[in-house]
């Protein structure tokens, strides 16, 4: 039996990248998965991949910054499967642009997507687990809400946001049976890192490569299940050694 048999897990940015390791590693654990994407097409055909390993997933395309799009995700959540246990908020975007050059509006962007996003899923994820008598959440934040970056200040803040977010949502429903935690990954090899970045990262990173998404998935159901039961209001940082420079 999976580590997270007949488990209910949202996953929000869930069609490539970390979600999608993460999606399929979750299947394989047992779960049914809600896999919460802006990419319709990729969406669809994730969804029919994993359906096609007789695993139990769902698509439903949403915006995390739109209040009434995130509400009805869980809405459809219920109607499908009864229940929500694991949410794994993890849609985000990135940014690397001169402080001086950035225009207001990118700024707001990116700290919409990066924080009030994981905001907004979060809360009602705690709605619906309030109801249910407990639950766990995993924030994707990142190293760099630990660390500065030069030209990332949007994203630095959102995700020293997140962290902090994290603790404060993590002390608020501890004696109410809900685990929040963050996972804070370092440079992973995933479509959103471009090839000519690729090796000047993995060359800044003590392990000198680049992590897998594969290897962030096995964190994330990690803090997901109940292997870390007494954990919360965490960051586990899995960055290659880059933090401990």
């Amino acid at each position: 039996m999976g580590k997270l048999q007949n488990q209910v897990a949202v996953i929000t940015g869930g069609v490539s990248g970390i979600g999608a390791a993460t999606a399929r590693l979750f299947v394989a654990e047992g779960a049914k998965v809600v896999l919460v994407d802006l990419n319709e097409e990729k969406g669809k055909a994730f969804e029919a991949e994993l359906k096609a390993l007789n695993a139990e997933a769902l698509f439903i395309k949403a915006n995390v910054t739109v209040e009434e799009e995130v509400i009805q995700i869980y809405k459809q959540t219920i109607a499908a499967y009864g229940k929500v246990d694991i949410v794994f908020n993890n849609a985000g975007i990135g940014r690397v642009q001169p402080t001086h050059e950035l225009e207001y509006s990118e700024w707001r962007n990116t700290v919409n997507v990066d924080l009030d996003g994981v905001f907004l899923v979060a809360r009602e994820a705690i709605r619906e687990m309030l109801k249910a008598g407990g639950g766990v959440i995993v924030n994707t934040a990142s190293m760099y809400g630990w660390v500065g970056s030069p030209g990332s200040a949007a994203y630095n803040a959102a995700k020293g946001g997140v962290v902090n977010l994290t603790r404060s949502l993590a002390l608020e429903y501890a004696e109410r049976n809900i685990r929040i935690n963050a996972l804070c990954p370092g440079f992973i090899d995933t479509p959103i890192i471009p090839e000519d970045y690729k090796q000047s990262l993995a060359a800044a990173t003590p392990m000198k490569r680049l992590g897998k998404a594969e290897e962030m998935a096995k964190a994330v159901l990690y803090l997901a299940s109940d292997d870390s039961s007494f954990m919360t209001g965490s960051s586990l940082i899995v960055d290659g050694g880059y933090t401990a420079q």
